[in-house]
């Protein structure tokens, strides 16, 4: 039987420099993100002096913020962290989309990984349970995807 070569990345977080961008709209939300992805990174080897928090307005701003992090060279990976939930107007549709399509454009453009920890909720009690509640915490699931991101492209 032939050897089926496996790459995959091991989540080790030790010796990275991370950068978290946070928008501060829904910031009682946001900051439980942020509590689950620096928890997730520091209890996978990360030292806090290799996090670095940037505070930003919305997640309309994570595209731009992210796309100059990412080329300032000084990051291994970047996770965009923020939380859009729906109201009476067509506004989070705009929001949302031009927020996630500028995050992929930015990861692809740049080849730094981007943890998408972007919530986009129809309410305020799903946004709850995204943070840390009884769907577990996105940010620790953006924080996740982002190392073992990093980790494959390591190998590739």
């Amino acid at each position: 039987m032939q050897h089926i070569k496996s790459i995959e990345g091991q989540l080790s977080a030790k010796g990275l420099r991370i950068a978290l961008v946070a928008g501060r709209f829904n910031d009682i939300i946001v900051d439980r993100l942020i509590g689950g992805a620096v928890d997730y990174l520091t209890r996978h080897g990360l030292a806090p002096e290799g996090i670095t928090i940037v505070r930003i307005p919305g997640a309309f701003e994570l595209p731009i913020v992210c796309q100059k992090l990412a080329k300032s060279g000084a990051y291994d990976g970047i996770v965009a962290l923020g939380a859009v939930i729906r109201g009476a107007t067509p506004h989070f549709d705009f929001v949302a989309n031009e927020a996630s399509k500028g995050l992929a454009q930015v990861s692809l453009e740049s080849g730094v990984p981007i943890g998408f920890g972007l919530l986009t909720t129809e309410n305020i009690e799903q946004a709850i349970e995204r943070a840390g509640s009884k769907a577990g915490n996105k940010g620790a699931d953006a924080a996740s995807a982002m190392l073992e991101t990093i980790r494959v492209l390591e190998q590739i």
